[in-house]
């Protein structure tokens, strides 16, 4: 009886998920198979652009962490020990398999997070071959064992540092998957990777690929969680070396606690509220690009230009053109093709943007383009406006707390030496901006600047160099030959000759 009971229970689950046109995506990726999760703790995905769920996955437990690093123990006994050109052979398949899976992980992606579909393709998906690609040619180039020098006896060897935890977020979501699963592969390790909760279907995606691609059971394994369960257990375990993290500040420091009775490794890559000054003599496009660099995956990038700084001279007219440019930023749901922004990601954070744009109101900032409300047209969904302040300080709210959402502010400065020290007046230290024509000056306030990237009239970061930040948006570098050394430990063995 019990029996044809719970065959009814799973008969009436399917037949609603299906009604419902929801994906059902409860199973973790442990030891290379899909298994079910020891207890049933149902989540939903939903889709920001209709507010309807469209799949449910599983949130682990310790149980299910336990058992996942565990595996992952196991198996780096042997991977670790892998030859370079094995992982290379592997890693070249993953990539192939990847190019196979654009458009999957395209949709997923917009429909899971809200990135317009164009968008999803060009920047997202795209990002995540890219560094697949530059980690295959890093590792081909990578010395893992050394002579100190030619007259020692001392040898460097570069090893893997063991099981990893990989947590990964929601606005770049296989950006950050192949920023940290594909060094931590490269080196040797094994590892754990719980994606968001929010945005989860990309990384089961992901898996999916790592499966067909024949890394061996046990290397890497997918368990879905929040930060809370999942999160803490992985950076609080005793049997997990390093902890690999991009999100919140906030977040950062309590995983950085929670790590810090096992002594193991901890990379962040945190928030950020980067400066972009605006020069007299920028060229003539410098404010509108800057507008729609920080309204780009609707404001949900770590290393946007939130706060433009313009010198005074032209503050009107950089006023005038931002307000114009905001206006001509179309806003529509994340299904349609198309040149425009898609909504944030959750109620949560559309809440928290809402109250920072009222509390800029209250405070005083001058308000010319968006504001609270929503979108003509977009009654449902997670949609804002894009918002733009000017007569801003440094005191206000708006120019202090990361808002991540489509939101600019405007504040005048009087001279260079001005401008750095309102751009360095933050807690922050990841991405800041500079416009002008006057290449030693860019230099110059490039070097001045407290943060781990400068980005020079609109150029951006080509795929290898180091990404990361100073101060409370983390430490340690993810990318290119930097990224891999993360996931490495370096023995110097004496009288090896």
């Amino acid at each position: 009886m019990y029996c044809f009971i719970e065959i009814l229970k799973k008969i009436n689950e399917y037949l609603l998920l299906n009604l419902l046109n929801m994906l059902n995506k409860r199973e973790f990726y442990i030891n290379g198979k899909w298994i079910n999760p020891e207890i049933k703790n149902d989540f939903e995905v939903i889709n920001p652009s209709t507010e309807n769920p469209i799949a449910i996955i599983s949130l682990g437990t310790n149980a299910d962490v336990n058992l996942a690093v565990s595996e992952a123990k196991k198996a780096f006994l042997a991977w670790s020990q892998v030859d370079k050109k094995e992982k290379i052979f592997l890693l070249e398949k993953l990539l192939k398999i990847y190019k196979k899976r654009w458009n999957d992980i395209t949709k997923t992606m917009s429909d899971e997070m809200g990135a317009p579909l164009d968008w999803s393709s060009s920047a997202q998906t795209s990002s995540g071959f890219d560094h697949i690609n530059d980690f295959i040619v890093r590792l081909k180039n990578f010395q893992f064992e050394t002579k100190f020098n030619e007259n020692s006896n001392n040898y460097i060897v570069y090893e893997p540092i063991g099981v990893c935890g990989l947590i990964t977020p929601w606005n770049w979501p296989i950006n950050q998957i192949t920023l940290k699963v594909i060094p931590a592969l490269a080196a040797g390790c094994t590892m754990i990777l719980k994606p968001s909760e929010i945005a989860p279907l990309s990384g089961i995606i992901f898996a999916e690929i790592i499966h067909e691609a024949g890394f061996p059971p046990g290397v890497f394994n997918l368990i879905n969680g929040d930060g809370e369960g999942v999160g803490t257990d992985l950076s609080s375990h005793d049997d997990i070396d390093m902890i690999s993290f991009t999100g919140s500040t906030r977040a950062g420091k309590l995983i950085s606690k929670n790590a810090s009775d096992t002594i193991k490794r901890v990379c962040l890559e945190l928030g950020g509220k980067g400066g972009n000054i605006v020069f007299s003599d920028s060229h003539s496009e410098a404010v509108r690009e800057g507008v729609r660099n920080i309204m780009s995956n609707s404001g949900q990038s770590c290393d946007a230009p939130t706060r433009m700084l313009v010198e005074k001279s032209i503050y009107k007219r950089a006023i005038e053109e931002a307000a114009d440019e905001a206006k001509k930023i179309r806003v529509d749901v994340a299904s349609k093709k198309g040149n425009h922004i898609g909504p944030v990601v959750s109620k949560i954070q559309y809440d928290k943007i809402i109250d920072l744009i009222n509390s800029g109101i209250n405070e005083g900032a001058t308000l010319i383009a968006g504001g609270p409300e929503k979108p003509n047209g977009l009654d449902k969904g997670y949609f804002v406006k894009p918002t733009i302040f000017t007569n801003v300080n440094n005191e206000m709210r708006i120019a202090k707390e990361e808002i991540f959402g489509p939101v600019l502010t405007i504040i005048p400065f009087e001279d260079e030496d001005e401008a750095v020290s309102i751009v360095n007046d933050t807690s922050y230290g990841l991405g800041n901006y500079v416009q002008t024509q006057d290449k030693e000056k860019a230099k110059r306030v490039a070097r001045k600047f407290r943060s781990g990237g400068v980005y020079i009239n609109g150029n951006t970061a080509d795929p290898g160099t180091p990404f990361g930040g100073y101060r409370q948006s983390g430490n340690g570098r993810e990318g290119g030959d930097w990224g891999l050394e993360e996931y490495l430990e370096i023995k110097t063995i004496c009288g090896w000759e």
